[in-house]
């Protein structure tokens, strides 16, 4: 909490005179304080894991309490700040991870550590003019959060120390610049892995091509501080086109994304690595749709040469069972197939995955996703999700993750 302090009072410094050169011919300052919106949010997860090579399996109970404000605005500023603590209830059978939960090896990692943290708080300026700055501590999503995100689905999400502007200004362009030089990890400061220092720019301009078709265009640059992350230090540049066309009575969804990716700075390894992804969702109804995709993370001959992504939220992509959260040296493909239902008031998933080595004939194994969520009241929701990842290989180990999840916000 020592770094979070030092990151409160730097940002009060910058807050006084922001606040006080204009405070003179703005009156409504306490006014845009005091009438902001804050809200409460809290979300229990039961997470139960069966995995190959552990000789206990996990049962972890835990709960998270957020509590954020908003500000109103005054002079086209205004701030906001958000405080999460992540408790464990009755059970806690399971290794945290990053270092956080020392003497329960024998467990499967379930990566919700408990503890307190200053998750966001930042100032937001909006000109007249379409463009927005954002200054502090804040969540940083791009796209589907391949490549940044705010890894969401743990109890403690990732956040970023930096800066990020956006604008609109460009006809049929929403630009965003992101400098980071600090990332919040889901460990937590507690952790020896919690904080990273970077040196990161994230550049992501999303053209409409029409009302159906949008492309993305991008380039991520990351220089970790560490030589422990060095590996992360990577250039990526790359592109995204999505869109829709009709197909009888319903819609396919189309998303097709291509991003080559080089090491940079002090990254111990000399590499390049190519990534795909195409994807199609038809929507044969209301209720149904069913897809078909296929996302590969290229591999590379020298150790530690593929492709990378250590900044996204890795938990909805090759698989809930999160065998694949660093790529494998070879790569990997993932042919997947995707059935949706709408049963009522339940949104049904199902997901079978095909894992393979990108470089190769390695088949590294197999997996079926199962999901039902539903929310009602407006303020409440429960989830139920289940994954069975079967190896084909000694280097991976069949697991089994079960989830029951409630969540509650006002």
């Amino acid at each position: 909490m020592e770094s979070d302090r030092k990151f409160v009072s730097a940002f009060v410094v910058l807050l006084i005179p922001l606040f006080a050169g204009a405070a003179e011919n703005s009156p409504d300052l306490a006014a845009a304080i005091t009438s902001g919106e804050a809200n409460v949010a809290i979300r229990y997860r039961y997470e139960y894991v069966d995995q190959d090579g552990f000789s206990e399996n996990a049962n972890a109970s835990t709960a998270r309490l957020r509590l954020n404000y908003r500000t109103g605005s005054w002079n086209n500023w205004s701030a906001f700040g958000e405080f999460d603590h992540v408790f464990q209830v009755l059970l806690r059978d399971f290794n945290s991870g990053g270092g956080t939960s020392p003497g329960r090896t024998q467990y499967p990692v379930v990566a919700d550590p408990s503890g307190s943290d200053l998750n966001q708080l930042y100032l937001d300026y909006a000109s007249v003019s379409d463009w927005k700055l954002r200054l502090g501590r804040q969540r940083i999503l791009l796209d589907n959060h391949r490549f940044v995100g705010n890894v969401g689905w743990r109890q403690n999400g990732q956040t970023f120390d930096g800066l990020t502007l956006t604008t609109d200004a460009i006809s049929k362009t929403a630009l965003s610049y992101s400098y980071v030089n600090h990332v919040r990890r889901i460990f937590g400061d507690g952790s020896p892995v919690g904080k990273n220092k970077v040196d990161a720019h994230f550049l992501n301009a999303k053209v409409a091509i029409n009302d159906n078709w949008s492309v993305v265009p991008y380039l991520y640059y990351l220089d970790y501080d560490d030589p422990a992350s060095a590996a992360n230090s990577t250039a990526t540049v790359g592109a995204r086109i999505a869109g829709k066309v009709t197909a009888g009575d319903g819609t396919i969804s189309l998303v097709g994304e291509f991003a080559t990716q080089s090491d940079a700075a002090n990254n111990p390894v000399n590499y390049d690595a190519q990534y795909f992804h195409v994807n199609a969702l038809w929507a044969l109804s209301g209720r149904l749709s069913l897809g078909l995709s296929l996302e590969s993370l290229g591999g590379d001959s020298a150790p530690g040469g593929a492709f990378r992504t250590p900044l996204a939220t890795l938990h909805p992509f090759q698989g809930w069972a999160d065998q694949f959260l660093s790529t494998p040296d070879g790569g990997i493909d993932d042919l997947y197939v995707t059935a949706k239902y709408k049963a009522g008031d339940w949104n049904l998933t199902g997901v079978y995955h095909d894992f393979s080595a990108e470089t190769g004939s390695t088949d590294f194994g197999t997996e079926f996703d199962f999901s039902a969520g539903r929310s009602f009241a407006k303020r409440y929701g429960v989830l139920i999700k289940a994954a069975f990842f079967s190896a084909d290989v000694a280097t991976f180990s069949d697991t089994t993750k079960l989830w029951l999840q409630f969540t509650a916000s006002y």
